[in-house]
C-alpha cells in the first residue's frame, strides 16, 4: 500500500484545502451541524490566512473560524492525543467567544459559538463517533445557555466504508484515509462531494502555495533541530567546563596533600 504523504488531517493541507474550496467547507460544516446546505444564508471564513512566520510555531493552531447564519463556527482537526484536547477545545471556545464582544456591546449580543473538532484518536468511552456537549444543570438537565456547543467527531469510530450511509460519514471518512488505496476506494463510491474533495486534495498538494508552506515548515523544522543541537552542545560544553574545573581542583588538592605528606616524612622524629 502507498501511504499518503499528506493526509486530510495534516494541518496545513486541511486549512489550505478548505479555504481554497469554501464550497467543500460549507458542505462539511453543514453535515457536522446536521443542517441543509441551502439553509446557510451567511457564510464567511474569518481567518483564511496562514501566517508564514507561524508555520514553525508549535503553538500555531491551523483552525478555521467562520461566520454562519449569525453564529461563529470554529473547526479544527487533531491527530495527536496529548491528553489535553478537552481543555484545548474549551480554550478555543473561550477565545472565539470573548473576542466576539465588541466595545460597548451587550453580553446578550454575543453570538452562538460552535466548536467542531475532528480527531483521529479515541476521546470518549462510547461507541458513537459523534459527541455533543452543552452547559446544563446536572440534576434538572436545564440548559444554561445555547451560546455554546462542543462537537467532537472521532473518525476511528466510523463504520467501514461499505457501511457508510450519510453525507457526514462519507465526508468524515476522508479524514480517516491513510493510503492512496483508501482514497481510491472512497472515490469508487461515486459520491459527488467525496469525488470533489479528492479532486481538490490532489490539486492542492501540487499547488505552489502549498509547496511553499511545506518549504517553510521544513526550514523551520531544520532551524529548530539546529537550535536544539546547538543548545545541547552548549550544555555539554558547560558541564565539560564544570567537570574540568572540578578535576583541576581535585588535582590541586591531591598535589597539596602529597606535598604535606612529603614534609611530614622529612620532619625529624
Amino acid at each position: 500500500m502507498t501511504e499518503l504523504k499528506y493526509k486530510f488531517t495534516y494541518d496545513t493541507l486541511f486549512k489550505t484545502l478548505f479555504v481554497k474550496f469554501p464550497r467543500l467547507l460549507k458542505r462539511l460544516v453543514a453535515a457536522t451541524l446536521g443542517i441543509a446546505v441551502d439553509s446557510i444564508s451567511e457564510f464567511a471564513i474569518t481567518n483564511p490566512d496562514i501566517p508564514p512566520g507561524a508555520i514553525g510555531d508549535k503553538f500555531c493552531h491551523l483552525d478555521i473560524t467562520m461566520a454562519l447564519n449569525g453564529q461563529l463556527i470554529n473547526l479544527e482537526v487533531q491527530v495527536e492525543d496529548r491528553k489535553d484536547y478537552r481543555e484545548r477545545s474549551l480554550y478555543h471556545f473561550a477565545r472565539v467567544y470573548s473576542s466576539a464582544l465588541q466595545s460597548g456591546s451587550l453580553y446578550s449580543s454575543l453570538p452562538r459559538v460552535v466548536i467542531i473538532s475532528i480527531v483521529d484518536f479515541l476521546m470518549f468511552d462510547c461507541a458513537e463517533y459523534r459527541s455533543e456537549f452543552r452547559p446544563i444543570e446536572v440534576d434538572r438537565h436545564e440548559l444554561l445557555s445555547d451560546k455554546l456547543a462542543m462537537l467532537y467527531f472521532e473518525v476511528r469510530k466510523l463504520p467501514k466504508v461499505s457501511d457508510l450511509n450519510s453525507e457526514l460519514e462519507f465526508i468524515l471518512s476522508l479524514f480517516r484515509a491513510k493510503t492512496e488505496e483508501d482514497l481510491n476506494q472512497l472515490e469508487a463510491l461515486e459520491v459527488p462531494v467525496v469525488k470533489q474533495a479528492i479532486r481538490a486534495y490532489r490539486e492542492v498538494v501540487v499547488s505552489p502555495e502549498f509547496k511553499e508552506l511545506e518549504r517553510l515548515r521544513f526550514e523551520a523544522s531544520c532551524n529548530e533541530a539546529s537550535a536544539l543541537e546547538d543548545a545541547a552542545r552548549k550544555e555539554r560544553e558547560k558541564w565539560q567546563c564544570v567537570v574540568a574545573d572540578k578535576d583541576a581542583a581535585l588535582a590541586d588538592r591531591d598535589a597539596l596533600i602529597a606535598k604535606l605528606l612529603a614534609r611530614l616524612g622529612e620532619a625529624p622524629r
